[in-house]
Parts: structure tokens; C-alpha cells; sequence
């Protein structure tokens, strides 16, 4: 680093950091740290990585500082170095929509394909969660939620939707999250739920935003 110019040294250590997060395997890990601290192990099997690789995938972010590692007996667990890597995320997908074409054919292709609804957003969610006049579930493995998830949320992974239609009310709006803002499970919750009649919707964000943003989370096993 140039001790001339110091401006240029920061920014140095910036484009570090951006080249960190230039891959998408590396951003799909940072979303999936972003619900709970996790092994490698289990990292590479939610991601489809191999074990290296998600190792040195890993290993980048932790020396880019966007991520932290604790031991557990043989294990080494990572999880987000604080929620301020969340909201770097959500800055960096804002800015992705708005200036990048390509990002639209993939948001007609799949998503709005499936949900061409306007999503429901934090503050519109609150306000139904005071009246009552929503349920919230949150279609995340049961792991991820145990972890932590919106205060008054039920647990209902995508995979269990069909067979536990009778849990969910017809009477009121049944709003849908889980990883993020591109995680499919909701998308294919909200889609699986409208075609069975219910009045289903996402929420705009997914669990970690949400908790970055300091509202009501639990971190009961159940809900």
C-alpha cells in the first residue's frame, strides 16, 4: 500500500473485498450463513460444492473479513461476521435490478413466472401481524428456523405444503418467507398455495433482513 496516497490504499482494500464477493458460489454461501452458523460440511451439501472447494470459498471470505470461524469439537463452524455483510448484500442486489439487463430475463424467466404479484414488504407485514389478519410461515428447512425467524411465524418447509394444507386458514391472507429475496422456496409456496385457493403472498425480503433490520424475531424450535 502507498503511504502517498492514502485514499487509494482504502480503496485497495475495498475492490479486495468486492473481488471476494465476485463469485456467485461465494454469495450463495454468505445467503445460507446468513439463517445460522454451519459446518463446511453442511455447506457444501446445501450449495452442491465439494468439500474443498466450499473450504476455500470459505477460507476467501473469512480473510476478506465477511465471515467468522469458531471450532466445535472436529468441526469448524462459520457464520456471518456481523449484519452489516446482509446489508451489503441487499445494496449490491438493489443495485444489480436496477442497472444490469440481464438481471430482468432471469426475474421473468423464473420468478415472475411464478409470482407476479407485488410482494408484501416489511412494514405492510407488521401492520396485518398487529391487526391478526395474517399468518406468517416461513417455508425454510426446521434447522434454519430453530435458529431464529419472525416472532409468531409457523414452520412449513416447502416439501410439507401439500400435506398440511388443514394448519393453514382460508379466512385470512398467508404470507410466505425464507432465505432472501431470490430464495424459490417462497415462490413455490405462495405458487402451490393460490393454485389450492389460499390467498397467499410473499414477503418483499427473507429472514435475514428482516432480522437486520431489528424486528421481532424467536428463536424457538417450534411455532
Amino acid at each position: 500500500m502507498s503511504s502517498q496516497n492514502p485514499k487509494r490504499a482504502m480503496f485497495e482494500q475495498f475492490a479486495a473485498v468486492a473481488r471476494t464477493i465476485g463469485s456467485a458460489h461465494r454469495l450463495e454461501l454468505l445467503e445460507l450463513l446468513a439463517q445460522t452458523e454451519r459446518s463446511v460440511e453442511e455447506l457444501a451439501g446445501l450449495s452442491g460444492l465439494t468439500i474443498a472447494n466450499a473450504s476455500q470459498h470459505l477460507q476467501q471470505l473469512r480473510r476478506s473479513g465477511l465471515v467468522e470461524a469458531r471450532r466445535d469439537g472436529k468441526r469448524m463452524l462459520y457464520r456471518l461476521a456481523d449484519g452489516d455483510v446482509v446489508a451489503l448484500l441487499g445494496a449490491l442486489r438493489r443495485v444489480t435490478e436496477r442497472n444490469v439487463g440481464a438481471v430482468e430475463k432471469v426475474l421473468n424467466s423464473y420468478f415472475r413466472e411464478r409470482d407476479s404479484l407485488e410482494a408484501i414488504s416489511r412494514k405492510e407485514l407488521l401492520r396485518r401481524m398487529r391487526e391478526g389478519t395474517v399468518t406468517v410461515i416461513d417455508t425454510r428447512p426446521a434447522e434454519e428456523f430453530a435458529a431464529g425467524h419472525l416472532r409468531g411465524a409457523i414452520n412449513v418447509p416447502l416439501h410439507e405444503i401439500k400435506r398440511r394444507l388443514r394448519e393453514l386458514p382460508r379466512d385470512q391472507a398467508v404470507v410466505a418467507y425464507c432465505r432472501g429475496t431470490y430464495c424459490v422456496l417462497s415462490y413455490e409456496a405462495v405458487a402451490e398455495l393460490r393454485k389450492r385457493g389460499f390467498k397467499a403472498f410473499r414477503l418483499e425480503e427473507g429472514y435475514p433482513e428482516w432480522r437486520a433490520a431489528g424486528l421481532p424475531v424467536d428463536h424457538s424450535a417450534t411455532a
